[in-house]
């Protein structure tokens, strides 16, 4: 990406699925490019994340698009919030949002009042102005962020046991099931690992359940 130029998928407001702060309204940007899979199917099973259920190829989603500094795009999200009520939240995700978020950025947003999440593979260094930070760690990648405030594993994945991330500096752990064709066994299997491992809580992508974005 060239420096001061950001290329966003889509954008749009709605409410976190997931997690801690599942339930919340929120403005997704959805940055495109990642660095652990193309996005392109023929390259899926080489990849290092072969699982990956999002679309990040592009600019063509709804709000997406090229835009040519940090006030431009800070901008653009703040237009997306319904009214000038408190509580503003940005959720920056991808793809991988490493390869392309900064501090000016995220410095733009907290002059407009925002708390600003990002979701991420943990694999790239990170800006240190962000207020909440979920990492979801991709079996088979060097984990770089080591601390943030909740880990979340997409579970079961080949060559990655939960356990190997227990002594890691995060508030909350979850397991989120693996959203293919065996979703239902890997949520049961989700379910008991959580109960026999009570460090772990349960994340479901309530989104899909509810039908929205």
């Amino acid at each position: 990406t060239l420096k001061g130029m950001y290329q966003i998928k889509e954008m749009y407001y709605t409410l976190q699925g997931e997690g801690a702060r599942a339930g919340r309204p929120s403005v997704f940007c959805r940055f495109t490019g990642c660095n652990l899979w193309s996005g392109r199917e023929k390259d899926r099973s080489e990849a290092v994340c072969n699982f990956c259920d999002t679309d990040f190829v592009g600019v063509d989603g709804p709000g997406g698009g090229k835009f040519a500094n940090s006030l431009e795009l800070s901008t653009a999200i703040a237009l997306l919030w319904p009214n000038e009520e408190p509580n503003k939240y940005i959720v920056f995700t991808g793809g991988e949002p490493g390869l392309q978020l900064d501090d000016e950025l995220i410095d733009q947003l907290h002059s407009k009042s925002f708390e600003v999440a990002v979701e991420t593979n943990g694999t790239l260094h990170l800006p240190t102005n962000i207020d909440w930070l979920t990492v979801s760690p991709k079996a088979d990648s060097t984990l770089k962020i080591r601390r943030g405030n909740e880990l979340k594993l997409v579970y079961p994945q080949e060559n990655v046991s939960p356990n190997s991330f227990e002594d890691l500096d995060f508030e909350i752990f979850y397991l989120q099931p693996m959203d293919n064709e065996d979703k239902d066994k890997n949520t049961q299997r989700t379910i008991q690992y959580c109960l026999e491992n009570p460090k772990w809580k349960l994340s479901l992508q309530t989104h899909k359940y509810m039908g929205i974005a």
